[in-house]
C-alpha cells in the first residue's frame, strides 16, 4: 500500500465519476475522472482497479461513496450523500462557509454551509434540466454550437434575448422560434445562458445567499455563467481547485475519519 494514499473517495454522479485519493493530512495525492455509463458496477470495478494500478493495493482503505450511483458501489465501507459531501470538500478546500452552488450535467445544488463546515440549509434539483449542464447541451446541440465554446460565445454577444420559459423543452422551441425569425446566434446563446443562471439564483434565494458564493462542479468552465452569476447575485464567484472533485474529495475526506474507528 502506498503511505501516502489512506482514504479514497468515490463520487458516481449522473454525469461524470470521479475518485480521490488522500493522505493523512486530508491532501489529494492522486485523482481520477471519466463520464459516468449505464453499467455502474462494471465500471466502479474497472475504476478501482485503475486506482489500485497508481497507488497500490487498497485492501484496508476506507472508501466512501457517494453521487447517485453511491448504492451501486458494493465496495463502499460507507456511503454517504452528495450534499454533506461536496459540503465537506468545498469546506476544506477553502477553509469558510458560505453558498455553494454545484452545477453539474444531470442535477444542480445550492448548499448553506456555516462557519464550522456544516451544512445549515440546501435545495437540489434532478428533476429537471432547466438549471443544470444537460440544459446548454441540449441547447448546444440543437444549434449546433461545440458545447465548450458556447460561454465564449454568449459573452461575445452584445446583445441579448430573452427565454421566458425556464422548462427545456419549451426553451428549445422558443430557440427554434427565434431562428426561424433571423434573430443571431450570439444574443440566443447570451439568453440561455441567463435563462440557467435566473434558474440557479432561484435556487440560491430558496436557501438565502450567505457570501461568499462558491461554485463547483463541471459547468464552472463555461466563464458566462460564472459571470452571470456575479451579474445577478452581486457576488464575487470563489472557486476551487478541483470543482469537479468536490464531492469525491469530501467522501475521502470523511474516509480519512473513518480510518481506525473500531467497528460497531
Amino acid at each position: 500500500m502506498n503511505p501516502t494514499c489512506t482514504a479514497l473517495g468515490l463520487d458516481v454522479g449522473a454525469a461524470t465519476t470521479k475518485i480521490v485519493a488522500v493522505d493523512p493530512e486530508g491532501s489529494i495525492t492522486w485523482h481520477h475522472l471519466e463520464p459516468t455509463e449505464v453499467k455502474i458496477e462494471e465500471q466502479v470495478a474497472r475504476v478501482l482497479a485503475q486506482a489500485r494500478a497508481a497507488i497500490g493495493p487498497l485492501g484496508g482503505l476506507p472508501l466512501v461513496a457517494t453521487g447517485y450511483g453511491r448504492r451501486l458501489v458494493r465496495q463502499a465501507t460507507r456511503r454517504v450523500t452528495e450534499i454533506t459531501c461536496h459540503a465537506r470538500g468545498i469546506f476544506r478546500e477553502l477553509g469558510h462557509g458560505g453558498t455553494l452552488v454545484d452545477i453539474g450535467g444531470q442535477d444542480s445544488k445550492v448548499i448553506a454551509i456555516g462557519p464550522r463546515g456544516e451544512v445549515l440549509d440546501f435545495v437540489m434539483n434532478d428533476k429537471c434540466a432547466a438549471g443544470t449542464g444537460r440544459f446548454l447541451e441540449n441547447a448546444a446541440r440543437r444549434l449546433g454550437v461545440p458545447l465548450e465554446r458556447m460561454g465564449t460565445e454568449a459573452l461575445a454577444a452584445t446583445d441579448e434575448v430573452s427565454i421566458s420559459s425556464t422548462c427545456t423543452v419549451f426553451a428549445e422551441s422558443e430557440v427554434v422560434s427565434l431562428i426561424a425569425h433571423g434573430v443571431d446566434l450570439g444574443p440566443i446563446l447570451r439568453g440561455l445562458h441567463r435563462a440557467l443562471v435566473r434558474r440557479i439564483v432561484a435556487m440560491v434565494r430558496t436557501v438565502g445567499l450567505t457570501p461568499p458564493l462558491m461554485l463547483s462542479g463541471g459547468v464552472v468552465r463555461n466563464l458566462a455563467i460564472r459571470q452571470m452569476l456575479e451579474e445577478e447575485t452581486g457576488e464575487r464567484v470563489v472557486l476551487p481547485r478541483h470543482p469537479q472533485l468536490m464531492g469525491a474529495y469530501g467522501a475521502a475526506l470523511l474516509a480519512l475519519e473513518d480510518r481506525g474507528r473500531p467497528n460497531g
